[in-house]
């Protein structure tokens, strides 16, 4: 009974925290999704962009008590403006999907709502981690030996 209790428990555990993708499994992918260079934004951006908003996790989220939004998934894209969560005062949802798809382990939908963000006036400074972390720096190291 205890060996199913911990065995449930680790199940559990893996399933809240999604998938953590591999820096080039996920540029690679990226790449095949037609990021690169999609809205003059280069692979190596979106690479930094996705590794300082969540670390390269589907499942990360954080709650942004100033206006009560929450930002989802690999991209941590923002409830009150691009998508639905049900709790989110006054969303906007401009990608037209449930928040909850931003968590997928497929980030197709993910992509296609960052591509939506991008296309946005703000364009890619609309992400406060790639103003911090990734403007005006050397981000070749973040797509450096995957092949892409």
């Amino acid at each position: 009974m205890k060996a199913l209790l911990i065995l449930g428990l680790v199940l559990l555990s893996v399933t809240v925290q999604g998938k953590k993708w591999e820096r080039c499994a996920l540029a690679r992918e990226l790449k095949a999704k037609g990021m690169d260079n999609y809205a003059g934004v280069s692979l190596a951006d979106w690479m930094c962009l996705s590794k300082w908003e969540s670390d390269y996790n589907t499942r990360a989220t954080n709650y942004n008590p100033g206006d009560k939004s929450t930002d989802y998934g690999i991209f941590q894209i923002n409830s009150h403006y691009w998508c639905e969560d049900g709790k989110t005062p006054k969303s906007v949802n401009a990608c037209g999907i449930p928040c909850s798809a931003l968590l997928q382990d497929d980030i197709t939908q993910a992509v296609t709502c960052a591509k939506r963000v991008v296309r946005d006036p703000q364009g890619i400074k609309a992400w406060v981690g790639w103003k911090r972390h990734c403007q005006n720096k050397d981000l070749r190291s973040y797509i450096r030996g995957c092949g892409v």
